[in-house]
């Protein structure tokens, strides 16, 4: 395994070609799925075909320090989903999205927390990031506990993609949490 970050329960690994199934099986359940499409499962061959070859490609584009990484538990081995952190396109390379999507098996938890905590100590003590931000929907709940968590603060609202309106809560829009080396620190 190509270990890339652990933490005290979690081992954090770069994707491979081999691992289309583990993302299939995370985005076919409706649970999983429910912010994101409205429980829709992402097609299979989307999956194989579009979506491994980015997460692949990413790790070309960022040396392998960023991009998003399989997430096992330590104890037993268990895939419980994934983490992201990496900066848009066309963005500064000093600023980094983080995120996560986790088995409904690891909810609750505190998988979300301890492994975002890890990425963020990651981008501002070895990757020199100025700032990391993270989005999600006003009635993600969850999430936004988790971005509260890590010392993140509210930045700014942010209207529905037109692709998700018809998500349960989509009216609400959604949200942008920020945090800032200097915050990090503190």
């Amino acid at each position: 395994m190509d270990t890339y970050l652990e933490t005290e329960r979690l081992t954090l690994r770069r994707f491979t070609a081999d691992d289309a199934d583990l993302l299939i099986e995370l985005d076919s359940d409706p649970a999983v799925m429910r912010y994101l499409t409205g429980g829709e499962p992402t097609p299979p061959e989307i999956v194989r075909e579009r979506h491994l070859p980015n997460i692949l490609a990413g790790y070309e584009r960022w040396r392998g320090e960023l991009g998003l990484f399989a997430a096992h538990e330590k104890d037993g081995g268990a895939f419980i989903g994934w983490f992201i952190l990496r900066p848009e396109r066309e963005a500064p390379l000093d600023e980094a999205e983080l995120g996560y999507r986790l088995r409904q098996a690891a909810w609750s938890r505190g998988y979300a927390t301890e492994g975002s905590r890890a990425l963020l100590g990651k981008a501002f003590a070895e990757l020199g990031m100025r700032m990391v931000w993270a989005e999600t929907m006003v009635v993600n709940h969850g999430s936004r506990n988790v971005m509260e968590k890590l010392g993140m603060t509210l930045a700014d609202t942010i209207p529905t993609p037109p692709d998700m309106k018809k998500i349960e809560g989509s009216e609400h829009g959604g949200v942008r949490y920020e945090i800032t080396r200097e915050q990090w620190e503190q």
